[in-house]
C-alpha cells in the first residue's frame, strides 16, 4: 500500500486535499485510481487509511476511512555528517533515511570538500526531498529533521546537548566498539559523528572528545564514509533495539531536542 507524507493544513476534517505536487505523483506516476486505499501519514504520529475519491493530475483528494497513532519510533539517532560531494551526501541521506536515522546534521570540517554554508543552501529542498521519499519508502513514521549546516565545533556542543550517548567512529580506536560504547544504562537518544573522505584532522577527533563524545571502533577495515554511516547506524540501532527487547521495552526513549 502506498505510504504518503502531507502537510497537516492537508487533512481537512475526514477529507485529506493532496497538495498539487503530490496530486501528480498519484495520477501520473503510480497511475492510482478513485476506489483505492493508500496510507496518510501527518509526520505528528497520526496514520490514516484513506480511500480516493478524486484522481486528477491537478487536484486529488480521499476520505478517511480509519485513523490510528503511528508505530512510535523509540530511538532518536542523530547523525553528524561531514559535507561532501553531492552524489555521495545524497546516497547517505536516502540510506540512512532508510535504516532509521532521525535527524540529519551537516557537518563543515576542516577536510569536508564543502567549507562554506552558502554551498548548501541551493541543495536544502532537494535534500529533504530525498528524505521525504526514502521515509515514504521504507515505512517511517516520521520524517527525519535535516538540521541547517554548521562547525564542528557548534555542531559536537548541540549533539551533546540533544543526545544521551554520543560516538564517533575513529580508525585510530583499536579497542571500544560501538556495542561496548552503548553498553550500561538504556538510552533512547545517540549522536554519531562521520568524518570526511580523508579523515578528521588533528585536534578534531579531540574536540570531540571534549564534547562528551566517545570515540569507537568499526572494525579492522577502513570503510568508506558513506559505508560507515549506513553500517555503523545500522549496528546502533540493531544493538539498542536488541536491548530494549530484551529489558521488555522497558528502556528510556526520550525524544531529541
Amino acid at each position: 500500500m502506498q505510504r504518503f507524507f502531507v502537510n497537516p493544513e492537508e487533512i481537512q476534517g475526514q477529507e485529506v486535499v493532496f497538495a498539487p505536487a503530490r496530486s501528480r505523483q498519484i495520477a501520473r506516476v503510480l497511475r492510482l485510481k478513485n476506489g483505492q486505499n493508500c496510507m496518510v501519514l501527518d509526520n505528528r504520529g497520526g496514520e490514516l487509511l484513506v480511500e480516493l475519491t478524486q484522481v486528477e493530475a491537478g487536484a486529488c483528494r480521499a476520505v478517511i476511512v480509519e485513523r490510528a497513532e503511528a508505530q512510535r519510533e523509540r530511538i532518536d539517532l542523530l547523525m553528524l555528517l561531514s559535507l561532501t560531494q553531492r552524489e555521495k551526501f545524497e546516497w547517505m541521506l536516502q540510506k540512512c533515511t532508510e535504516v532509521g536515522v532521525s535527524t540529519f546534521q551537516p557537518v563543515i570540517t576542516s577536510r569536508s570538500l564543502v567549507q562554506q554554508p552558502a554551498q548548501t543552501i541551493a541543495k536544502y529542498e532537494r535534500w529533504k526531498t530525498i528524505i521525504w521519499e526514502a521515509a515514504e519508502q521504507s515505512a517511517r513514521s516520521r520524517l527525519p529533521e535535516l538540521l541547517p549546516p554548521a562547525g564542528l565545533a557548534e555542531a559536537v556542543a548541540e549533539a551533546a546537548r540533544r543526545c544521551q550517548r554520543c560516538l564517533i567512529p575513529w580508525e585510530g580506536e583499536k579497542a571500544r566498539t560501538l556495542k561496548g560504547a552503548l553498553a550500561g544504562p538504556a538510552v533512547g537518544s545517540v549522536a554519531l559523528f562521520i568524518g570526511p573522505e580523508g579523515g578528521f584532522a588533528e585536534g578534531e577527533v579531540q574536540q570531540a572528545v571534549n564534547a562528551s563524545f566517545n570515540v569507537v571502533t568499526l572494525g579492522r577495515r577502513i570503510l568508506r564514509m558513506e559505508t560507515a554511516a549506513v553500517v555503523s547506524a545500522a549496528l546502533v540501532l540493531h544493538e539498542l533495539e536488541s536491548t530494549e527487547a530484551d529489558d521488555g521495552g522497558t528502556g528510556s526513549s526520550g525524544p531529541i531536542g
